[in-house]
């Protein structure tokens, strides 16, 4: 039997002591979901052999980040199976959905399609977020444990929106929550953390307290935008704009934040363990070595 990792032994831990600034995954941009009640294995690639599995394995090699969903608190008998495709890069995000009949449909969807950022003929667009709560215990039992009431808090709060999922990376950040279409990562969440930031993806911005990045960008684009807001005050999803990026830590970074531009120096380096130096636990993470404003004439 896998062993469950834990991060049991680090009191630091989900308190908001780690710094989860730019830590969303770099890799993904187009996505795939797919209702399964569970069990869920480890990895989402070893399901047993059928047509979910078929799907998942699909998915990856097209270069499409596949997640199992299943509805927070009592578990509906599938199918119909609820699925989800969406593209999280550039100004224009998207989701689509539709509930299968029969599973067996998912082997009609384009998802070289999908990866290209184009309707892999899911169906219709959905007006919708879907807010993803890990809560993947077979990967991570912190996931589970601080997931799973996680995800039953927010469907309280916010009906219908609310799906526990398999791992979206960063177990040490658990509780994670990811919000879909614009893949907002957030990390170390309580539940009033958890709110602040749903209700302010819903107003069309963005919390910096827990905010991990967004996926699909370099880590240091990520740090770049994070730091640019916290000094500008813009929280506004798309409010704000890494233009270029250049060097390999220190990074240097032109970043525009409504009608000023700056320059920005993130360096990537370690901190201090939360539970002391016998915790083997990675904390990397970025500084900002610099922040200039460019065009300092144009605001006289």
């Amino acid at each position: 039997m896998t062993r469950q990792k834990s991060c049991d032994h680090c009191p630091g831990s989900h308190s908001g002591e780690r710094p989860c600034l730019a830590s969303a995954t770099t890799g993904a941009r187009a996505w795939l979901l797919v209702e399964h009640p569970g069990p869920w294995p480890e990895r989402v690639e070893r399901l047993p052999d059928g047509p979910v599995a078929d799907a998942v394995r699909a998915a990856q090699a097209a270069g499409v980040r596949p997640q199992l969903i299943r509805r927070p608190g009592r578990r509906r008998a599938v199918p119909p199976v609820q699925v989800y495709a969406g593209c999280s890069a550039g100004p224009d995000v998207w989701l689509e959905g539709r509930e299968l009949a029969d599973p067996a449909e998912l082997a009609r969807l384009d998802l070289a399609a999908l990866a290209a950022g184009r309707s892999p003929g899911l169906g219709a667009r959905v007006a919708d977020p879907v807010l993803l709560v890990c809560a993947h215990g077979r990967r991570n039992v912190c996931c589970a444990r601080t997931g799973g009431p996680l995800a039953r808090t927010l469907a309280g709060r916010f009906p219908g929106l609310v799906w526990e999922t398999t791992h979206v990376g960063g177990d040490r950040y658990a509780a994670n929550l990811v919000c879909l279409p614009h893949a907002l990562f957030y990390g170390d969440l309580g539940a009033s953390e958890a709110v602040a930031a749903v209700r302010a993806y819903l107003d069309g911005e963005v919390v910096l307290d827990r905010l991990r990045g967004r996926a699909g960008r370099p880590e240091a684009v990520q740090a770049a935008e994070h730091f640019v807001r916290a000094r500008t005050g813009v929280l506004g999803i798309d409010g704000v704009r890494v233009e270029t990026l250049t060097g390999t830590s220190p990074y240097e970074a032109v970043v525009s934040a409504g009608d000023s531009r700056y320059r920005v120096v993130v360096e990537r380096t370690t901190s201090a363990p939360p539970c002391g130096p016998g915790c083997q636990e990675n904390l990397e993470t970025y500084i900002v070595r610099d922040l200039t404003l460019l065009n300092a004439a144009a605001l006289v």
